[in-house]
C-alpha cells in the first residue's frame, strides 16, 4: 500500500520561492508544509525550492543529492540541503517528476 502525493500544476510557479539570505531562509524554515522538504538550489545564487519528499526516491533526483554530497559532504553552508546545479535544469528534473 503507498501513499499518493498530489500533482503538482505548475512546477516553476509552485516550487521556487524568493531567493533568501541564510538568516531569512533559518527563519522559513517551520513553513515548509508536511511532505515537503526545502532544499537550495543554484551555483552563485542560490534560491529556495520546497519539493514533495516523494521525489527523494526518484534515480534523477538522487543524482542531484550525489552531485551535493560530492561537492558539500554532509555540511550545506545555507543550512539546508543544497543542490549545485543550475536553476533550469532543477525546474526540467522536478517538472518531469511531477508529471509521473
Amino acid at each position: 500500500m503507498g501513499f499518493r502525493v498530489p500533482r503538482i500544476v505548475s512546477a516553476k510557479k509552485i516550487l521556487q520561492l524568493p531567493s533568501l539570505t541564510a538568516n531569512q531562509a533559518d527563519s522559513m524554515a517551520l513553513n515548509v508544509p508536511k511532505g515537503y522538504c526545502a532544499v537550495y538550489v543554484g551555483e552563485s545564487e542560490k534560491k529556495r525550492f520546497v519539493v514533495p519528499i516523494s521525489y527523494l526516491n526518484q534515480p534523477s533526483f538522487q543524482d542531484l543529492l550525489s552531485q551535493a554530497e560530492e561537492e558539500f559532504g554532509f555540511v550545506h553552508p545555507m543550512g539546508g540541503l543544497t543542490i549545485p546545479c543550475k536553476e533550469d535544469i532543477f525546474i526540467d528534473i522536478t517538472s518531469q517528476l511531477s508529471r509521473s
